[in-house]
């Protein structure tokens, strides 16, 4: 491959459309100012990189960007990029991974208020991301070992996997179909409400007014902290290990729970035939049953 190393780049398009290179040690900021700078790249490295100008990498294909940083000015700084390797990175543009596709972000820590819209197939482990529209629109999605915080997360996905992952959010999964998280922790208001498909296992979830308007819920052994209000209106099926605070107006379904606080039976606009079992009362009805078949 060819190699660029130790230079600095301000102008307009600066890399335009490089090939078959490695970029090190590289710095892009300056006077002109200049946007765009690595626009449609084809096979290239960079490494050991400092961004300071907008929209550095747009429509590149099979790039890797590496022990690098992207601050607040290069705004959207990867868009319409595609098979991408992001490690040891930290990125803070406001818009960052918009329509990419086939992208692995490792070891790095993002900070940018939208995202990864409207993406697919995208890879994130091992990192922290700060984001208060997390991965809006984006289909086919693993991440594993994320600290993340914001607020309205992983809206309007299809086929999303989580695994051992701490969420700090609100209004997470919303609208979302075909969504499994495991062994993580989640955090928030208002979980996953309109979501379908969702399936969360040996989870431990924290929050006011979780899984309203649901299809298709099923919680595995997961634990309830603060939890009230839950599952209104949902078609679930759930196995809660320890205490749920309250559930109300279940529209269908079985919960199962060691012990519930309230169960709300009221003002509903719906039928709602769902059955609530505290585990202890269950134990004992199967019991029952067994005697009488005796």
């Amino acid at each position: 491959m060819n190699k660029i190393e130790n230079q600095t780049f301000d102008e307009e398009r600066a890399l335009y459309h490089i090939k078959d290179t490695e970029v090190i040690n590289c710095v892009f900021a300056g006077k002109q100012d200049g946007e765009s700078v690595l626009k449609e790249t084809r096979n290239i490295k960079v490494e050991n990189c400092q961004f300071s100008l907008r929209y550095p990498l747009w429509h590149a294909q099979k790039y890797t960007l590496l022990n690098s940083s992207m601050d607040e000015l290069t705004r959207a700084p990867i868009w319409y990029s595609h098979e991408g390797m992001i490690d040891h990175c930290c990125i803070e543009g406001i818009k960052i991974l918009r329509e990419c596709s086939h992208t692995i972000i490792q070891n790095s820590h993002v900070d940018s208020p939208e995202f990864g819209w409207q993406c697919n197939d995208i890879t994130i482990l091992d990192s922290e991301i700060q984001s208060e529209y997390m991965m809006l629109y984006s289909n086919h999605v693993k991440i594993d070992h994320l600290k993340f915080s914001g607020k309205y997360s992983f809206q309007y996905m299809n086929d999303l996997e989580i695994t051992n992952s701490y969420l700090d959010t609100k209004d997470a999964f919303w609208h979302s179909q075909n969504i499994v998280v495991k062994d993580s922790v989640l955090k928030g208001e208002y979980l996953a409400w309109f979501s379908k498909g969702l399936t969360l296992i040996n989870c431990k979830i924290i929050g006011t007014q979780p899984f309203c308007y649901c299809e298709n819920l099923k919680l595995i052994d997961c634990e309830m902290i603060d939890c009230d209000l839950s599952f209104e209106y949902s078609d679930v099926e759930a196995h809660i290990l320890g205490h749920v605070d309250s559930i109300k107006n279940v529209k269908s379904g079985l919960i199962v729970a060691d012990s519930i606080g309230e169960v709300i039976h009221e003002d509903a606009i719906m039928e709602t035939n769902g059955k609530i079992v505290i585990r202890n009362q269950m134990n004992k009805e199967h019991e029952i049953e067994e005697c009488c078949c005796q």
